[in-house]
C-alpha cells in the first residue's frame, strides 16, 4: 500500500485542494464563473474607458459600474481586470481613468422614445438616452443621469 495516508483518495490535501495538474479538478475556473456574466465585465471595461474625468473617488467609480450591475464581484472584477489592461490607475480610493476617449453625445448616445425606467435612479422616462459602446449599449438614462454617468455633470 504506497498511498499516503494524509492524502484523501480523491487526490486532494487535507484541505480539499486538488493538485493543479489534476485530471479530476471539478472546481469552477475564474472564466467558467465569469462566463455569464463576460457581457457585463466587457460593457463596465468599456464605460470606464470613456470615463470624461481626471480623477474620480472609488464611490463615484463603482455608482457609474451600478448602472451595469450591483453584483459586488463582478464590479471588483471590472475594476480589476480595468486596472490589469491599463484602462485605469486605482491608489487610495482614487481612480484615475487612462484613456480620453469620452463618450461624444452627437455620436455615442441614442435617443429612444418609449417607456423606460432609468438605468441609474429608477426613474420613469418616455424618452431614453442609451451609450452606444463598442460592446454594446448602455442604459436607458434620464436626461440628467445621461450626464452623471458620462461625467458632464457632477
Amino acid at each position: 500500500m504506497d498511498r499516503n495516508v494524509n492524502q484523501p483518495e480523491d487526490g486532494s490535501d487535507r484541505d480539499g485542494a486538488r493538485p493543479e495538474n489534476s485530471d479530476t479538478d471539478d472546481t469552477p475556473s475564474f472564466e467558467s464563473v465569469f462566463e455569464a456574466d463576460d457581457d457585463r465585465v466587457e460593457l463596465g471595461l468599456a464605460l470606464l474607458a470613456k470615463l470624461e474625468h481626471e480623477t474620480l473617488s472609488l464611490a463615484e467609480t463603482v455608482d457609474r459600474i451600478e448602472t451595469i450591475t450591483s453584483d459586488p464581484t463582478v464590479t471588483r472584477t471590472i475594476l480589476d481586470e480595468a486596472e490589469l489592461r491599463g484602462l485605469i490607475d486605482r491608489e487610495d480610493g482614487i481612480v484615475r481613468p487612462k484613456s480620453r476617449q469620452y463618450v461624444r453625445f452627437e455620436q455615442d448616445v441614442i435617443t429612444k422614445d418609449g417607456e423606460f425606467s432609468c438605468q441609474r435612479c429608477g426613474s420613469g422616462l418616455s424618452t431614453g438616452y442609451f451609450i452606444d459602446l463598442e460592446t454594446g449599449e448602455l442604459g436607458p438614462f434620464g436626461s440628467s443621469c445621461i450626464r452623471k454617468v458620462t461625467g458632464r455633470e457632477d
